[in-house]
């Protein structure tokens, strides 16, 4: 299986924060989800991949690659949250400019897409709802078909329904196995949906990339006693936390907690749950 993205070591320095020697890759086929609170650093990983900005180390392979490459960079679609076209412009604008920029540019799929989306072909993209502007963006990144999707925080504030038929297009686009997703998402209940393997970047170090159902099975809330956790051989506790009603602690495989606490409760984790343990308790 081949990486469409290798980062290695990746690394940027600003006054306040630092992305700290970040491995990360993206194999065909896959949707990968970047989650991580806000500064985390998936912004800057995502701009740092797409060349917006510069990296001070280490090295980024886009498509098996130069990123700085036109011929690679006409093969990836980008999807930012903050990302609009002018108010101004209409579909069918849009459609003409982009027919200018992208060499690989397909007109009738862009209208096929407009169509499918309900987007009005000469409706100002000002009068567009924030779900109607993300559509078009969406529109305009698979017109010129390319072989990887970047987006950051894509479905964000979009109501339920718009949101379920962006991400059955995303399972549509990567069905072609040449195909693949790095998607950025504060919505963890949509990455549990639809990706394959999930990054969790923390305070600017990305702690781990693993398969998501791996993760999922592999991770349980523990809600017992803290001396139970004591007992605990280090290696099952990832993180606890205490309160004024007993105690908590996120361990990894729950099959050999249960067998050495057998009356303790067991729940499953989901990623919101994983994430809230880890930046928020004491890690172990």
């Amino acid at each position: 299986m081949e990486n469409l993205i290798e980062i290695q070591g990746l690394c940027k320095h600003y006054k306040d924060f630092t992305l700290d020697h970040i491995d990360l890759t993206v194999p065909e086929g896959q949707i990968v989800g970047l989650i991580g609170e806000n500064g985390a650093g998936k912004t800057t990983t995502l701009k740092a991949l797409l060349g917006v900005i510069r990296p001070d180390g280490g090295t980024i392979r886009l498509l098996g690659g130069d990123p700085g490459d036109p011929a690679i960079r006409s093969q990836v679609g980008v999807v930012f949250e903050d990302s609009y076209f002018y108010g101004g412009l209409c579909a069918r604008q849009i459609g003409r400019i982009m027919s200018g920029i992208h060499p690989t540019w397909d007109g009738t799929l862009f209208r096929d897409y407009c169509r499918r989306f309900e987007l009005e072909e000469n409706k100002p993209v000002k009068d567009f709802s924030r779900g109607m502007r993300m559509k078009m963006s969406l529109a305009t990144a698979l017109a010129h078909r390319p072989k990887l999707l970047v987006m950051d925080e894509a479905t964000s504030g979009l109501d339920p329904v718009v949101r379920g038929e962006m991400l059955d297009l995303f399972l549509e686009f990567i069905q072609d196995e040449g195909h693949a997703i790095l998607m950025s998402s504060h919505i963890t209940a949509d990455l549990e949906r639809i990706a394959d393997q999930i990054a969790y970047i923390h305070k600017g170090k990305l702690l781990f990339q693993q398969d998501k159902d791996l993760l999922l099975e592999d991770m349980a809330i523990l809600r017992c006693s803290a001396s139970e956790i004591d007992s605990l051989p280090k290696n099952l506790v990832v993180a606890r936390r205490g309160g004024a009603y007993g105690s908590a602690a996120l361990v990894r495989h729950p099959q050999n907690v249960r067998r050495l606490l057998p009356g303790a409760v067991l729940d499953r984790a989901d990623i919101d749950e994983i994430m809230q343990f880890i930046s928020g308790g004491d890690r172990q």
